[in-house]
């Protein structure tokens, strides 16, 4: 936790937007990363087309810029901003499908909630589009892997973290 405390708090307890007002806009940009684990068949049918639904994907992709965009109206204290970009890519492998997600602003606020939703509906939708083949899949590892600009500064998700085997 910051040294700020919990700052979506009023004095009394009360929940409450952060104001940002005072802060200047900066560049500031996030990464987030999730998989979407599922029967090796199920990938390879995404990998060559052979879902019912369609391009699986090209789907995910712009559901997950779709929802960035969303965000505010998703989670209620975050503040709306201007995206000023939003790009989500995938790396298909054996049994799982890793959804990648970055998001840019210039903003007075960071954009890891828009970064992580964006990869969360992507993945929702891979899910949409392939339960029919595969009910047994698990979203999951869902997780901010960077983030820059701010007064916090830059983060970057610890080394003995990067990559979670199951």
């Amino acid at each position: 936790m910051s040294d700020r405390g919990l700052t979506h708090l009023d004095p009394l307890g009360r929940a409450r937007m952060v104001d940002v007002t005072p802060k200047e806009p900066s560049h500031r940009r996030a990464i987030a990363r999730g998989r979407v684990y599922m029967q090796p068949e199920t990938t390879s049918l995404v990998a060559r087309g052979g879902i019912g639904k369609g391009d699986v994907l090209s789907v995910a992709r712009v559901a997950g810029i779709q929802a960035a965009k969303r965000t505010a109206d998703l989670i209620p204290l975050c503040h709306p901003l201007l995206v000023g970009a939003v790009l989500v890519n995938f790396r298909i492998e054996d049994d799982f499908i890793e959804v990648e997600a970055h998001v840019d602003t210039v903003d007075r606020t960071g954009v890891e909630m828009e970064a992580l939703t964006a990869c969360s509906v992507a993945a929702l939708t891979i899910y949409d589009m392939c339960k029919s083949a595969d009910r047994a899949m698990v979203i999951g590892d869902l997780a901010l892997w960077e983030k820059t600009g701010g007064r916090s500064g830059v983060y970057r998700r610890p080394p003995a973290m990067d990559d979670i085997d199951r």
